[in-house]
């Protein structure tokens, strides 16, 4: 089946079949690799993307559901050749080791500064209690998103 969204700004149509995540599609028919694919059930995080402004795991997502709507990946969040600020406070903060799990923090982080310009250290853990990092005890990442709230 034929499908047309918009990604990070930009409309595309693509052929999926009937039982292809958004994910798969996101990464293997546009080229858009930031979201990782990790555990394939929604339990990790890595693959998290903004759908119609929301925070979704794009694994748990049949592409022919995005049929009409917006999706931004890790890859759209910047501007104008600019990183996001959240994507520049990671790199300040060290806030990467493998770096698998931050395409999707980044976008959960995004998506909490864009609802709570400052949040609480509780807003923090509970916005990024979705995401799962299985190299680090997380202080550097919570330190990147206080340094992109400031």
């Amino acid at each position: 089946m034929r499908v047309t969204l918009r990604v990070n700004g930009e409309q595309h149509e693509t052929d999926v079949w009937e039982g292809e995540s958004l994910l798969y599609v996101l990464r293997e028919r546009l080229g858009l690799p930031g979201s990782k694919n990790a555990c394939e059930q929604g339990e990790c995080g890595s693959c998290s993307v903004l759908y119609d402004g929301k925070l979704v795991c794009s694994c748990l997502v049949l592409a022919a559901q995005a049929e009409g709507h917006e999706v931004v990946t890790v890859e759209g969040l910047g501007g104008d050749g600019r990183l996001h600020r959240v994507q520049e406070a990671f790199v300040a903060a060290g806030a990467v080791q493998c770096g698998f799990c931050t395409p999707g923090l980044v976008v959960a982080a995004a998506d909490l500064l864009e609802r709570t310009a400052d949040p609480s250290e509780d807003e923090i853990r509970e916005a990024l209690s979705g995401n799962l990092c299985r190299c680090t005890g997380y202080a550097k990442i919570f330190d990147a998103v206080r340094l992109a709230a400031s």
